[in-house]
Protein backbone atom coordinates (compact mmCIF):
# COMPACT_ATOMS: atom_id res chain seq x y z
CA UNK A 1 0.00 0.00 0.00
CA UNK A 2 0.75 3.20 -0.69
CA UNK A 3 2.17 6.14 1.63
CA UNK A 4 0.81 9.50 0.45
CA UNK A 5 3.01 12.50 1.66
CA UNK A 6 2.17 16.20 1.78
CA UNK A 7 5.34 17.69 1.68
CA UNK A 8 6.27 21.85 0.44
CA UNK A 9 8.86 24.17 1.28
CA UNK A 10 7.51 26.54 3.96
CA UNK A 11 8.26 30.11 5.20
CA UNK A 12 9.06 30.45 9.07
CA UNK A 13 5.69 32.05 9.52
CA UNK A 14 3.78 29.05 7.52
CA UNK A 15 3.66 30.38 4.00
CA UNK A 16 4.47 28.16 0.88
CA UNK A 17 5.31 30.23 -2.08
CA UNK A 18 7.54 29.26 -5.39
CA UNK A 19 7.80 32.61 -6.25
CA UNK A 20 8.81 34.19 -3.15
CA UNK A 21 11.59 31.20 -2.32
CA UNK A 22 12.73 28.41 -4.00
CA UNK A 23 15.04 25.33 -3.15
CA UNK A 24 19.10 26.14 -3.34
CA UNK A 25 21.21 23.83 -5.90
CA UNK A 26 21.40 21.37 -3.04
CA UNK A 27 17.69 20.91 -2.02
CA UNK A 28 16.72 20.82 -5.70
CA UNK A 29 18.53 17.66 -5.75
CA UNK A 30 16.85 16.37 -2.61
CA UNK A 31 13.93 16.99 -4.35
CA UNK A 32 14.98 14.96 -7.83
CA UNK A 33 15.98 12.26 -5.51
CA UNK A 34 12.48 12.25 -4.21
CA UNK A 35 11.40 12.57 -7.63
CA UNK A 36 13.16 9.75 -9.01
CA UNK A 37 12.06 7.38 -5.76
CA UNK A 38 8.34 8.36 -5.80
CA UNK A 39 5.24 5.43 -7.27
CA UNK A 40 3.41 9.06 -8.43
CA UNK A 41 2.12 12.20 -7.84
CA UNK A 42 -1.47 13.86 -6.91
CA UNK A 43 -2.24 17.39 -7.55
CA UNK A 44 -5.16 19.73 -7.40
CA UNK A 45 -6.03 21.83 -10.78
CA UNK A 46 -3.24 25.12 -9.73
CA UNK A 47 -0.70 22.76 -8.97
CA UNK A 48 -0.51 20.92 -11.64
CA UNK A 49 -0.84 24.09 -14.05
CA UNK A 50 2.72 24.89 -13.00
CA UNK A 51 4.54 21.50 -12.67
CA UNK A 52 3.53 21.13 -16.22
CA UNK A 53 6.18 23.19 -17.05
CA UNK A 54 8.16 20.32 -16.50
CA UNK A 55 6.69 18.54 -19.39
CA UNK A 56 8.11 20.97 -22.18
CA UNK A 57 12.16 20.70 -23.50
CA UNK A 58 14.06 23.68 -22.19
CA UNK A 59 17.71 23.63 -23.78
CA UNK A 60 19.01 25.98 -21.32
CA UNK A 61 18.53 23.36 -18.66
CA UNK A 62 21.32 21.96 -16.21
CA UNK A 63 21.78 18.42 -15.40
CA UNK A 64 19.71 18.30 -12.24
CA UNK A 65 16.64 20.17 -13.77
CA UNK A 66 16.58 17.25 -16.48
CA UNK A 67 16.88 14.79 -14.36
CA UNK A 68 13.39 16.14 -12.70
CA UNK A 69 12.22 16.65 -15.44
CA UNK A 70 12.94 12.96 -16.63
CA UNK A 71 11.55 11.98 -13.16
CA UNK A 72 8.58 13.78 -13.08
CA UNK A 73 7.35 12.37 -16.68
CA UNK A 74 8.01 9.19 -15.85
CA UNK A 75 5.54 8.76 -12.83
CA UNK A 76 2.17 8.52 -12.86
CA UNK A 77 -0.03 11.76 -11.71
CA UNK A 78 -3.43 12.29 -10.68
CA UNK A 79 -5.45 15.69 -11.29
CA UNK A 80 -8.07 16.54 -8.67
CA UNK A 81 -10.31 18.96 -10.53
CA UNK A 82 -13.88 19.79 -11.91
CA UNK A 83 -12.80 22.39 -14.19
CA UNK A 84 -10.20 20.94 -16.45
CA UNK A 85 -11.00 19.26 -19.46
CA UNK A 86 -8.00 17.34 -20.03
CA UNK A 87 -4.42 16.54 -18.32
CA UNK A 88 -1.32 15.98 -20.42
CA UNK A 89 0.75 12.48 -20.84
CA UNK A 90 0.90 10.29 -17.63
CA UNK A 91 -1.85 11.77 -16.23
CA UNK A 92 -5.47 11.20 -15.26
CA UNK A 93 -8.09 13.07 -14.27
CA UNK A 94 -10.12 12.72 -11.16
CA UNK A 95 -13.47 14.40 -11.31
CA UNK A 96 -15.71 12.55 -8.75
CA UNK A 97 -15.42 10.62 -5.29
CA UNK A 98 -12.28 11.97 -3.91
CA UNK A 99 -12.36 9.51 -1.40
CA UNK A 100 -12.60 6.29 -2.95
CA UNK A 101 -10.53 7.51 -5.95
CA UNK A 102 -7.79 7.71 -3.32
CA UNK A 103 -8.34 5.17 -1.68
CA UNK A 104 -8.05 3.21 -4.42
CA UNK A 105 -4.74 4.64 -5.73
CA UNK A 106 -3.26 4.22 -2.55
CA UNK A 107 -3.90 0.15 -2.60
CA UNK A 108 -3.17 -0.43 -5.80
CA UNK A 109 0.35 1.36 -5.74
CA UNK A 110 3.68 0.54 -3.52
CA UNK A 111 5.65 3.31 -2.28
CA UNK A 112 5.15 7.18 -1.61
CA UNK A 113 2.63 9.37 -3.87
CA UNK A 114 3.16 12.65 -3.61
CA UNK A 115 0.39 15.06 -2.57
CA UNK A 116 0.98 18.49 -4.01
CA UNK A 117 -0.92 21.63 -3.10
CA UNK A 118 -2.76 23.40 0.39
CA UNK A 119 -6.37 22.78 -0.68
CA UNK A 120 -5.82 19.65 -2.06
CA UNK A 121 -3.64 18.37 1.13
CA UNK A 122 -6.31 19.80 3.19
CA UNK A 123 -9.02 17.86 1.93
CA UNK A 124 -6.99 14.79 1.88
CA UNK A 125 -6.35 15.42 5.52
CA UNK A 126 -9.93 15.86 6.63
CA UNK A 127 -10.81 12.13 4.74
CA UNK A 128 -7.63 10.86 7.18
CA UNK A 129 -5.90 10.17 3.89
CA UNK A 130 -2.47 11.85 4.56
CA UNK A 131 0.14 9.37 6.24
CA UNK A 132 3.32 12.14 6.31
CA UNK A 133 3.94 15.50 6.11
CA UNK A 134 7.22 16.95 5.29
CA UNK A 135 7.68 20.63 5.96
CA UNK A 136 10.89 22.00 4.80
CA UNK A 137 11.18 25.43 6.50
CA UNK A 138 13.54 28.04 5.09
CA UNK A 139 14.60 31.06 6.92
CA UNK A 140 12.33 33.30 5.41
CA UNK A 141 9.15 35.88 6.49
CA UNK A 142 6.44 35.86 4.32
CA UNK A 143 3.75 37.90 6.31
CA UNK A 144 1.30 36.99 3.38
CA UNK A 145 0.48 34.03 1.04
CA UNK A 146 -1.15 30.49 0.94
CA UNK A 147 -0.74 28.65 4.37
CA UNK A 148 1.03 25.27 4.52
CA UNK A 149 -2.48 24.44 6.10
CA UNK A 150 -5.32 25.19 4.22
CA UNK A 151 -7.90 24.96 7.08
CA UNK A 152 -7.06 24.12 10.95
CA UNK A 153 -3.97 22.40 11.40
CA UNK A 154 -4.51 18.79 12.26
CA UNK A 155 -3.36 17.07 15.16
CA UNK A 156 0.33 15.74 14.42
CA UNK A 157 3.14 14.03 15.81
CA UNK A 158 6.84 14.81 15.19
CA UNK A 159 8.54 11.70 13.50
CA UNK A 160 12.03 13.56 12.34
CA UNK A 161 14.18 16.23 11.64
CA UNK A 162 17.05 16.70 9.74
CA UNK A 163 19.05 19.45 8.05
CA UNK A 164 18.39 18.80 4.35
CA UNK A 165 21.22 22.08 2.93
CA UNK A 166 22.95 24.60 5.35
CA UNK A 167 19.56 26.82 6.22
CA UNK A 168 16.75 24.51 5.74
CA UNK A 169 15.45 22.03 7.69
CA UNK A 170 13.00 18.93 7.16
CA UNK A 171 10.49 18.06 9.79
CA UNK A 172 8.47 14.94 9.25
CA UNK A 173 5.00 14.86 11.09
CA UNK A 174 2.69 11.73 11.25
CA UNK A 175 -1.35 12.27 12.02
CA UNK A 176 -1.66 12.23 15.96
Amino acid sequence: MATLVFGMNQSLDGYVDHMAFGPSPVLFRHFVEQAEEQAGSIYGRQMYEIMRYWDDEHPEWDTARQAFAAAWRRQPKWVVSRTLASVGPRATLVRDDLEATIRRIKAEHDGEIEVAGPALAHSLTELGLIDLYRIYLHPVVLGRGKPYFAGIRPPLRLVGHDRIDEDVVRLSYVPA
